[in-house]
């Protein structure tokens, strides 16, 4: 997201925002030994997601010492594939590589023999049982180009305001779709709850691919030989010390010249790491902006293809309020389809649990393809990143205000302390992409400031 903001006679590509894809280290990382549990580094790397790994990669290049910690029992953060629920691929968390022809995860993709594939363009909207019709593509499409115009001239004011404050009043029954599509599908939250000026600057994800192993499996792949310590929580960070940055965790203690914290803005405000001598009051009130919004698959497998859907095709409705939803079909060319739930609606839903989001999932199918469909259920899944605990939810969005706490996020804490990932990215937030840019561009900071202190 934001979805298309040209369109022509036949619907195109709504692309969305993904958990969570901008330049890259070395295309393989040679194999180290394990992470060793304690001791002495000139870089810790806190967290081995996406922002975790590409900064490690990049301190890999330059042969400096260091040390990914990741409180999780695996690596990828909020990029990971399971193989055991249905026996393919089925991305739990991100699953969109936007902009594949520019972004390097596409490539190191490839590079490592995965399949990378081109989304399809073409997309449907049901309107009750039926498909819409060309005219009624047209018309929704029309209303998108011009909500985004609307949100992008309310960008250029003085004082921001929220995107819902900025659509048009004249979008009559197309306006429950069109605030879902570029609201909770596309920013994991309300349009009530998002800044038009974070909305408009975000880089347009127009074009899509997706790696038929999984994203998640990709992240892996890149992560493979880091010296990463998983199951190893970080719960003290102080930049204070004349030797630089220590670092506790519950194996351990590390001392380091410099630090790279990558965990989300919801993790990081928990409470969960504590920080001395003082906190960092300006990029923990930051991440307090950028809180994460809710955004979760209800997988569904099915015995053939009853709904009559192509591979990778992205669907929506003509809604007629927030209890909507979009589906993606027959995924990799399997008979799993992710209905997907996210903002307000996704996540009152999501804390009602497993039970409530599957009845939803297939409620909404069967009023738009038909009850029969149910017969064809073989198993179900429904995630819940609210709940993960090292994450807390699904990507950054920041409030009307807010848009400004992202660059304060980056800012260093007594140059040896950097925060990195994708809410710390002032385009491509809310994406793996920026995530991966933004743990190297910390990592370029962390370099600079080694070679000058050598």
């Amino acid at each position: 997201m934001p979805p298309c903001r040209n369109h022509s006679s036949t619907m195109k590509r709504l692309s969305r925002r993904s958990f969570l894809a901008g330049t890259a280290a070395s295309a393989a990382a040679p194999t180290l030994p394990l992470a060793q549990t304690s001791g002495d580094v000139d870089v810790v790397v806190v967290g081995a997601g996406a922002a975790g790994i590409a900064a490690a990669r990049r301190l890999l290049s330059a042969k400096r010492r260091f040390v990914v910690i990741e409180a999780a029992d695996r690596i990828g953060g909020r990029c990971v594939t399971d193989t055991k629920i249905f026996g393919v691929p089925f991305d739990l968390g991100a699953h969109w590589i936007h902009i594949p022809d520019a972004n390097p995860l596409a490539r190191l993709g490839a590079q490592s023999g995965l399949d990378i594939y081109m989304a399809p363009q073409g997309q449907r909207l049901r309107i009750g049982r039926r498909n819409a019709r060309e005219g009624e593509l047209e018309d929704f499409l029309a209303t998108l180009v011009r909500a985004n115009r609307a949100i992008a001239e309310a960008a250029r004011g003085r004082a921001d305001m929220s995107c819902a404050q900025a659509l048009p009043k004249d979008f009559a029954d197309w306006r429950p779709s069109v605030e879902f599509v570029l609201g909770p599908f596309g920013c994991a939250k309300d349009l009530t709850e998002i800044s038009a000026m974070d909305f408009a600057r975000s880089a347009e994800r127009d074009v899509d691919a997706f790696c038929r192993q999984g994203f998640g499996t990709l992240l892996a792949k890149l992560g493979e030989g880091l010296p990463v310590r998983t199951g190893t929580a970080v719960t003290r960070i102080d930049a204070g010390s004349r030797a630089g940055v220590e670092v506790e965790t519950n194996r351990g203690r590390f001392t380091a010249r410099q630090a790279i914290v990558t965990v989300s803005t919801n993790a990081l405000t928990s409470g969960r790491i504590r920080f001395a001598p003082d906190a960092p009051k300006r990029q923990l009130d930051a991440a307090a902006r950028l809180t994460l919004g809710s955004y979760d698959h209800v997988a569904i497998e099915f015995d053939g293809n009853p709904l009559g859907l192509q591979s990778d095709e992205l669907v929506f409705e003509k809604a007629s309020g927030n209890r909507t939803a979009a589906m993606l079909a027959n995924v990799s060319r399997t008979s799993l389809c992710l209905v997907e739930v996210a903002g307000s609606f996704g996540k009152s839903l999501s804390a009602q649990g497993d039970a409530a989001m599957i009845a939803f999932a297939l409620e909404w199918l069967s009023s738009l393809y038909g009850a029969e469909i149910r017969r064809a259920v073989k198993r179900t899944h429904a995630t819940h990143w609210n709940k993960e605990p090292w994450t807390l939810g699904a990507f950054s969005a920041a409030p009307p205000g807010g848009q400004g706490a992202r660059r304060v996020l980056m800012e260093p804490v007594r140059d040896k302390l950097w925060f990195a990932g994708e809410a710390a990215h002032e385009t491509l937030w809310g994406t793996v992409g920026g995530a991966w840019e933004s743990g190297e561009r910390a990592a370029d900071a962390v370099l600079k400031r080694l070679a000058k202190s050598a």
